[in-house]
C-alpha cells in the first residue's frame, strides 16, 4: 500500500473557516447605529402623534361651533366669549370672537382652541349670513 504525502506549502496560510474579531465588532457597530437611529425615529413618531391627536381634537372643537352658528342660523353680536369645549379626556377651551365686516349682512367668526397649559393650538374663521 503506498500513501500519498501532501506537502503544504508555507506559503500560503492555512485560512479557518469563520469572521475574524474585527469583522465581528465591525457588524456589531454597524447593527449598533441602525438599532440607535430606529429608535429616534419611533421615539420623534410617538411624540408628534400627540402632537397631531391634540390638533385633531381642537379642530373638531372649533368646527362643532362654527356649524353650531350655521345650522342654528344665528347671526351671533359682535363680541368676545369664551367656553370649555373638551374633547375626549382633553381639556380645551375655545374663545369666541365675533367681528363686523364692511358688508353689514356679514359677520367675521373666528373660534380659537386653547389647550390646558395656556397655548392656542387652532383658529378657525368662517363668515356668517344674516337671516333675513
Amino acid at each position: 500500500m503506498k500513501t500519498l504525502k501532501i506537502k503544504l506549502s508555507s506559503r500560503m496560510p492555512v485560512r479557518s473557516a469563520g469572521f475574524t474579531l474585527l469583522e465581528v465588532l465591525v457588524a456589531l457597530v454597524i447593527v449598533g447605529t441602525a438599532l440607535g437611529a430606529s429608535l429616534r425615529a419611533v421615539g420623534s413618531l410617538a411624540a408628534n402623534s400627540a402632537g397631531l391627536r391634540t390638533s385633531m381634537m381642537a379642530t373638531w372643537s372649533a368646527e362643532n361651533r362654527l356649524v353650531q352658528i350655521r345650522l342654528g342660523r344665528e347671526f351671533p353680536a359682535v363680541g368676545k366669549r369664551g367656553f370649555d369645549c373638551p374633547q375626549g379626556e382633553l381639556k380645551l377651551s375655545c374663545e369666541e370672537e365675533v367681528l363686523a365686516s364692511p358688508n353689514p349682512l356679514l359677520r367675521r367668526v373666528e373660534v380659537s382652541v386653547i389647550d390646558s397649559e395656556n397655548r392656542r393650538v387652532l383658529k378657525l374663521v368662517q363668515l356668517v349670513m344674516s337671516p333675513q
